[in-house]
């Protein structure tokens, strides 16, 4: 069960919350201006006429009041939110005395902007944006129409700071759509890559099974009347062989469906599961001689299996294809790598173009190891399948 890690604290604070806490800074910064403060002859700005009246405070309580409900509706309804921001902003500009909307008013108006942009759609970023600036426009409109003085430079520094929010919130929506596809391209990428590893092991598992199967099949149709009991023989090692394939395919598939509730795989094979291997071809009437050279080491798990799903393809293709009731598997454990080879007397000549995906799986799975591999007859009859497994950790 995957465990989402919590969120930091201050992702845990809801944008509504941010935005009331702008508005109340913007507020605080409004009154300080317009006091003299420790070390001032005077107070930064002068207050307007109504800023101490009941008529102002009531203006500002109003304000905060619409900026209170706007923090509640931002989540939910965020232009509707915005405009209640937008009017609260106007509002508190009233005994203030100013000639423009004052970026302290202005300051819960950007904060919206920002997580509209960045948690909305374009189309409702954009619209709030040209909402924003719209009533900037027009709070200065209306006071050139009437003939009032009007602060044009400093709403222009306003306008600024709302481009700048809804540039900045615009970015972030951007890098987040950007992460999330990079994480579904890598999910997509990865569960490509869970399903080609599965199809090649039960392709190999198959292959393997399907030629021993054969073979015994065809050894007891031969003598199923001169020999029942060695037909019969057959007839058990063809069931077998039949149970543990169908038994691995039933895994192989559960885990396909049900990859977090199904039980886990087994191990996967390896160089010590070779003898079991061997058995079985034996017993399917292909003789596997088994050389094993150098000082035995353990192997790296990929190493391991690769090695072991090498030999098994190339057995299973002299089972197949050869010809021939005997083959040789020789193993050298090197200093700085693990060369295999595969070696049988058959119909070498005729089958460079039999291996089919076998070959294919086998040249891929050593070159995603950075090995070398190579599969051909041999002049003097048979043919060879050798790769050659690095142990380096760069290889790995």
């Amino acid at each position: 069960m995957h465990m989402t890690p919590p969120l930091p604290p201050l992702k845990r604070v809801p944008p509504g919350v941010w935005t009331v806490f702008a508005w109340w800074g913007g507020l605080v910064f409004t009154f300080l201006v317009r006091i003299r403060l420790p070390g001032e002859s005077g107070p930064a700005k002068l207050a307007g006429s109504y800023f101490y009246r009941w008529d102002g405070l009531a203006c500002l309580a109003v304000a905060t009041a619409l900026a209170h409900v706007a923090g509640v509706l931002l989540r939910r309804r965020p232009l509707p939110a915005l405009g209640l921001l937008l009017a609260a902003a106007v509002l508190a500009c009233v005994p203030l005395g100013v000639a423009e909307i004052p970026l302290a008013q202005f300051l819960a108006v950007d904060v919206a902007l920002y997580f509209i942009a960045a948690d909305r759609a374009r189309r409702t970023g954009i619209i709030a944006l040209l909402g924003a600036l719209s009533v900037l426009i027009g709070y200065l409109t209306t006071r050139l129409l009437f003939g009032w003085p009007a602060g044009t430079s400093a709403e222009l520094a306003v306008a600024m700071t709302a481009v700048i929010a809804w540039l900045v919130g615009h970015s972030v929506r951007q890098a987040r759509e950007h992460a999330e596809t990079l994480v579904a391209t890598a999910t997509a990428q990865a569960v490509a890559d869970e399903r080609l590893r599965i199809s090649r092991e039960l392709h190999d598992t198959v292959a393997h099974s399907i030629g021993v199967i054969a073979l015994q099949a065809g050894a007891a149709r031969r003598v199923i009347d001169t020999q029942p009991r060695r037909a019969g023989q057959a007839l058990g090692d063809i069931e077998t062989v039949g149970r543990e394939t169908l038994s691995g395919l039933r895994r192989m598939l559960g885990v396909m469906r049900h990859s977090e509730q199904s039980r886990p795989l087994d191990p996967a094979p390896g160089l010590s599961d070779l003898d079991l291997l061997v058995a079985t071809t034996t017993d399917a009437g292909v003789h596997v001689e088994v050389r094993r050279l150098g000082e035995r080491c353990p192997l790296p798990p990929e190493i391991d299996l690769s090695a072991y799903r090498i030999i098994q393809e190339a057995i299973t293709n002299v089972v197949r294809h050869a010809g021939t009731n005997r083959c040789r598997v020789s193993i050298e454990y090197r200093d700085d790598e693990l060369a295999v080879e595969v070696l049988d007397g058959g119909r070498g000549l005729h089958r460079t173009a039999e291996g089919g995906y076998g070959l294919v799986g086998m040249r891929e799975r050593v070159s995603m190891l950075q090995g070398s591999f190579s599969a051909e007859p041999c002049s003097e009859g048979g043919f060879r399948v050798t790769a050659r497994l690095p142990l380096t950790t760069g290889a790995q």
